[in-house]
């Protein structure tokens, strides 16, 4: 139905079809990197990939990555559609790239949870649905990675990196910056994912620092 209003919808349902389903990992591990922006992601996944000789993949991957503005400016749902079929896009290249070598992914299905329950949710963080609750489990038919960093800033710290980087922000950057309480529903979401979990990494020393954490922790998980 969205194809008749955005072209660019079909070309992504086209690629998901492709996929085959039940996605199996290879033998190298599968590391994902989640966070806000400007927690460091770029840099420590770039620098894990050289350590470790490995693959650096995005979500949403780079086959459709092109088309992210359009759905960006799209109503919520269908946003959240296509980065949630992203992951399954990606999932089909995770599985190939794992046989040949470890896989750095700088974002997965976290992020796609963690801002959707985030969105969806008003108020507070005790607004959120319970700990417990079926929403922040991985979901069963996607590929699952190994380990789950999720790296951290202090909020003015992450400010000064926004804008000593001088980019445009995104909409939703925009609204992490000016909603403190959306951003605190963000890192809390995340912060109750299961099945993987993830593993917090204080971001704020020296790249060094957090590269010589980030490699133990995936010594000591992978």
């Amino acid at each position: 139905q969205c194809a008749e209003r955005i072209p660019e919808a079909e070309a992504v349902l086209d690629l998901l079809e492709k996929c085959p389903e039940h996605q199996k990992k290879g033998d190298y591990p599968v590391i994902v990197f989640e966070g806000l922006d400007a927690t460091g992601k770029t840099t420590v996944t770039q620098a894990v990939k050289d350590t470790l000789n490995g693959v650096l993949l995005r979500s949403p991957p780079a086959c459709i990555s092109q088309w992210r503005t359009v759905f960006d400016d799209e109503p919520t749902p269908i946003k959240r559609a296509f980065y949630a079929a992203g992951n399954y896009i990606l999932a089909s290249e995770i599985a190939k790239a794992s046989t040949q070598a470890p896989v750095i992914i700088d974002r997965y299905w976290h992020s796609t949870a963690a801002y959707t329950i985030a969105t969806e949710t008003s108020g507070k963080v005790q607004d959120l649905p319970p700990a417990q609750d079926e929403v922040y489990q991985w979901p069963e038919d996607l590929l699952k990675p190994d380990l789950v960093l999720l790296l951290t800033v202090d909020p003015e710290e992450r400010v000064r990196r926004l804008q000593h980087r001088g980019l445009e922000k995104t909409k939703e950057e925009a609204e992490l910056e000016a909603n403190s309480l959306f951003r605190q529903r963000v890192e809390e979401s995340y912060r109750r994912m299961v099945n993987p979990a993830c593993q917090e990494v204080d971001a704020s020393p020296s790249k060094e620092e957090v590269l010589k954490t980030v490699l133990q922790l995936i010594k000591k998980h992978c």
